[in-house]
């Protein structure tokens, strides 16, 4: 599994959740992030290892997720 988010990254991951914004662009990498909210609207796990993949472990194993 991904490691989880640091404090920068989650603040972002926050701030953007609270403006209903689909993702956010990581502080560190430039790369945009998905929320958890965002996800949970693709009604299935991608089984990609996103960052704040809100689905439980099962369903992320089902999906292929690498080291779930």
């Amino acid at each position: 599994m991904s490691p989880p988010p640091d404090a920068r990254q989650q603040r972002a991951h926050d701030e953007a959740e609270a403006r209903g914004q689909a993702g956010y662009l990581d502080p560190w990498s430039g790369l945009f992030v998905m929320t958890a909210s965002a996800l949970l609207r693709q009604r299935a796990c991608c089984g990609r290892g996103c960052r704040h993949c809100p689905w439980p472990v099962e369903e992320q194993r089902r999906a292929g997720r690498p080291g779930a």
